[in-house]
């Protein structure tokens, strides 16, 4: 349960108003843009902070819940006993109570990181905290005719992304169904903030993450295929290219990696994989 706070205002728009002077063709105009909103978001768990993400301000308690399961904070959704967000103009606080065995855990491991919208390792001061060994997937619960699927993502993506046609700068995380529907997106600056907000939302509504895929409005990078390896999310699919730790942990894991998907076309980075 999310409780928001006194000083909360409304749900924030993800954008703000800025004057600008645009050129073109040898002309000056004088305009107000949207621009993606960024602050600094703290992460709170019992009492005590955690992490500092830089973050849009929209949809904080499934942001908060995604980035617990998907960094293996908590061991499920059902570990997180409450979630209060405290959004004010120019930072916010979401304070988690989780159960005592992952507290426990989470102190033995804690560390001082602070996140940037680029960067998902930042302040780590050692190569095992990185946590690059996923476990195997069990066997896939979906078939995925992968063109079709692939294509109709591809097609339906932009008519999800209202932010990104305000701003021109965020990502989008969408959850698709085996035949290629998307069902929700969820957009941020950042693209591993936009999967944890995706991952809490389906979390929250208790969607069982192993019965459809992940489509990406980004590259693959290696927080995202760890993150969507660690749900048992058996597909993820990108619009860019992925790197090379990404395939590697798809591989390890046994999910399906795809990138530059476009509506008739895509590379499959995972071939000895089938879903």
């Amino acid at each position: 349960m999310v409780a928001m706070s006194e000083e909360t205002p409304v749900e924030r728009a993800g954008f703000v108003e800025r004057a600008i002077v645009r050129h073109r063709a040898g002309e000056s105009l004088a305009a107000i843009d949207h621009v993606a909103e960024e602050i600094p978001v703290a992460l709170v768990f019992n009492g005590i902070s955690h992490v500092v993400m830089m973050a849009t301000p929209r949809d904080l308690e499934a942001f908060a819940y995604g980035f617990a399961l998907t960094e293996g904070v908590v061991a499920s959704a059902a570990a997180i006993f409450d979630c209060e967000v405290f959004l004010r103009p120019d930072s916010a606080e979401v304070a988690l109570t989780i159960a005592q065995e992952d507290f426990v855990r989470l102190k033995d491991r804690r560390r001082a990181l602070t996140g940037r919208s680029g960067c998902g390792v930042c302040g780590i001061d050692s190569i095992d905290m990185l946590d690059l060994r996923p476990e195997a997937l069990p066997p896939a619960l979906i078939q995925v005719d992968l063109p079709a699927a692939l294509a109709r993502a591809s097609a339906g993506l932009r008519a999800h992304q209202a932010l990104m046609q305000e701003t021109g700068g965020v990502h989008a995380a969408a959850w698709c169904t085996p035949d290629g529907e998307i069902v929700q997106v969820f957009e941020d600056i950042g693209r591993h903030n936009g999967l944890d907000k995706l991952i809490g939302h389906l979390a929250l509504h208790a969607i069982d993450m192993r019965l459809g895929f992940v489509f990406l409005s980004s590259r693959g990078s290696y927080e995202l295929a760890r993150k969507a390896a660690r749900m048992r999310i058996p597909l993820l699919a990108t619009i860019s290219a992925p790197s090379s730790l990404a395939i590697s942990i798809a591989t390890q894991a046994g999910m399906k990696l795809v990138g530059f998907c476009r509506q008739d076309a895509w590379v499959d980075y995972t071939p000895d994989i089938g879903i």
